[in-house]
């Protein structure tokens, strides 16, 4: 995978997540909490679960050589179940999201292609130790938050919300025809 696609992942991150927040934002209150039978039950518990997700990973990354540039997220406690409610409400929520989605397009963005060819090396909750390459790493940190994000849209349209177009293609560049 080229090192420039990661940058647009980040981009595509950023932006659906804002409209998730927005079309979560649009739900009465108390829509948000209630138990849809997802597997984090609730829009609200699976958008806690990526925040969650990310500032595990993010943390991770951090460990990396190349991790200098998520420094802040150091001054975050880490969670201690990735089903750990940290949030009252949603809009305390969207201020942490928006600030793991700064760092994460700010450090993207500052990777260099050498840096994802150095293996991270990291821990899991169980204290399992694993070494992998960066890559497919980051791959999975990415399609795992699209995974989260189709079933937070799922349990949108089921409550009446439309989150409009999803596809990263809106996210894809216009280049000039050649020929």
């Amino acid at each position: 995978m080229q090192t420039d696609l990661f940058p647009m992942l980040a981009d595509y991150n950023r932006w659906m997540n804002g409209k998730l927040y927005d079309a979560a934002a649009q739900l009465p209150p108390g829509e948000v909490d209630r138990d849809r039978g997802a597997f984090f039950g609730s829009i609200h518990g699976t958008l806690e679960h990526l925040v969650v997700a990310d500032t595990l990973w993010l943390k991770r990354f951090r460990s990396h050589p190349a991790g200098a540039g998520l420094a802040a997220i150091d001054a975050i406690v880490t969670p201690t179940a990735l089903d750990q409610r940290q949030f009252g409400t949603l809009a305390e929520m969207r201020a942490r999201r928006d600030l793991l989605d700064g760092l994460i397009v700010a450090w993207i963005g500052g990777l260099a292609a050498a840096d994802l060819d150095t293996p991270l090396t990291y821990r899991r909750f169980n204290g399992e130790a694993h070494t992998k390459p960066v890559r497919p790493t980051l791959l999975h940190f990415f399609n795992h938050q699209t995974h989260h994000r189709g079933q937070t849209t799922t349990l949108l349209t089921q409550a009446g919300v439309d989150v409009g177009v999803t596809d990263l293609l809106v996210r894809v560049p216009e280049v000039e025809p050649k020929g």
